[in-house]
């Protein structure tokens, strides 16, 4: 039985999460393309789909993904609004910087943009708030208003 494409987005989330890399890979198309909105990197292949979930699980051991609303949009598209949630324990690397462990939670708003063909993720666009999420780890220098 083949699974329809909520089903697809809920199960590619569950292989993230569980740190399983090739697995991750596997649920796109051979073309298939990942794109950070955040820092405008887009990732391809096998290796790099893949390394996209290693970086945030060595940063992030518990990384979890709060899925909180899913919709779909007719026959190819899945929208999800959900919350990446994680203490900072090992190095993040950045397409700029490392940023060493600060220890701290971070709980960030995403939405993630996905367009499927015959079950696989073809392109996959995540508006993560990458502003919060240095802010949360502390490592923005932003000052109050006075």
């Amino acid at each position: 039985m083949a699974l329809d494409n909520a089903q697809v987005i809920r199960n590619a989330y569950k292989v993230a999460e569980g740190k399983d890399i090739p697995g991750w890979a596997a649920w796109f198309t051979e073309d298939g393309t990942f794109t950070d909105e955040s820092t405008g990197v887009t990732y391809r292949g096998a290796d790099e789909l893949g390394a996209v979930v290693e970086v945030m699980a060595t940063a992030f051991p518990d990384m979890h993904r709060e899925l909180y609303n899913l919709y779909v949009s007719g026959d190819n598209m899945v929208i999800v609004q959900l919350a990446l949630q994680g203490t900072h324990l090992g190095p993040l690397v950045t397409p700029r910087a490392t940023i060493l462990p600060t220890g701290k939670r971070m709980d960030a708003p995403c939405c993630d943009v996905f367009e499927l063909v015959d079950g696989k993720i073809k392109r996959f666009d995540c508006y993560n708030e990458g502003s919060m999420i240095f802010s949360q780890l502390g490592v923005l220098g932003i000052s109050r208003p006075r």
